[in-house]
């Protein structure tokens, strides 16, 4: 009876030990991505600066929404941003004023605003997207090539553990896209059956 009841408190010490080495490795990597977001945000506002130094980083982040996700509605926009519609609409009126959003009257209901991209926005998302992207392979082409072989995997189960939490970057718009019926968005037909699911906005 006193040995089973030691096996239990060092099976119990062990798990508790375990469960600390486990915190401290996610901590640990927690600390390690934060630093690299912050790179990566540098990253973002150099290429951006070089580009259209009058835009700031949530401007951008706003064309991105709409470069990647088509025609939304306003609400829709704010969600995905994290910000009230108020700020969203201060905000597409700027970049309506530099030409690079349009912004229109839901034909299907004419008290909803959609926004989308103009020519002009998609290529200046184009160009920033791409000083990014080549700046960032800079950065990766450093690393020795044991370190990018070990990355690639890695970076990949992050963002299928991401995707499995419903955490992604314009997670609100994709799971809206469409929502301004086809008259809007001709090419995205929405399946009447999903878009039943769908809370009014």
């Amino acid at each position: 009876m006193a040995q089973r009841e030691t096996d239990r408190g060092r099976g119990r010490s062990a798990a508790r030990h375990g469960q600390a080495a486990l915190d401290r490795e996610a901590e640990e990597l927690s600390i390690a991505l934060m630093a690299a977001s912050r790179l990566f945000v540098a990253i973002s506002a150099r290429a951006l600066a070089s580009t259209a130094d009058s835009l700031t980083l949530p401007q951008l982040r706003a064309l991105v929404v709409l470069d990647t996700c088509g025609p939304v509605k306003l609400v829709v926009l704010a969600a995905t941003l994290g910000v009230n519609p108020s700020t969203a609409l201060r905000m597409v009126e700027r970049l309506e004023a530099l030409g690079l959003v349009d912004r229109r009257t839901n034909p299907a209901n004419r008290r909803e605003v959609v926004l989308s991209l103009t020519t002009g926005g998609h290529e200046l998302v184009s160009r920033v997207l791409t000083r990014r992207h080549a700046e960032i392979r800079r950065v990766v082409q450093r690393l020795p090539a044991p370190q990018r072989a070990a990355l690639l995997p890695a970076l990949n189960a992050l963002t299928d553990a991401a995707a499995e939490t419903a955490v992604h970057p314009h997670g609100t718009a994709r799971a809206d896209r469409g929502i301004t019926d086809n008259q809007v968005d001709p090419v995205d037909p929405v399946d009447p059956a999903t878009r039943a699911g769908w809370p009014e906005a």
